[in-house]
C-alpha cells in the first residue's frame, strides 16, 4: 500500500514557480521548493527577480478558507 501512496504523491506545488516539486520546506500553510528557495537566498534586492519573489511570497499571508 505505501508503494502505491509514493506513485500517487509525487510532490507539491510551489508557491513561488507554481511547478509541482518534490523537495522543500513549508512556510506557513505553503510550500516553497529547493530551487526557489535556494534562488531567493542568492537574489540581491536591486535584481528584478526579487520583486517577483515579494510578490509570490504575498500568497503566504494569504489565509485559506475551510468550509
Amino acid at each position: 500500500m505505501s508503494s502505491q501512496l509514493r506513485t500517487k504523491n509525487i510532490g507539491e506545488t510551489c508557491v513561488i514557480c507554481e511547478q509541482e516539486k518534490s523537495r522543500g520546506i513549508h512556510l506557513y500553510t505553503k510550500f516553497i521548493c529547493m530551487d526557489c528557495e535556494n534562488d531567493m537566498i542568492h537574489t540581491e534586492t536591486n535584481d528584478p527577480k526579487y520583486q517577483f519573489y515579494l510578490s509570490q511570497l504575498k500568497k503566504v499571508t494569504t489565509p485559506e478558507i475551510y468550509s
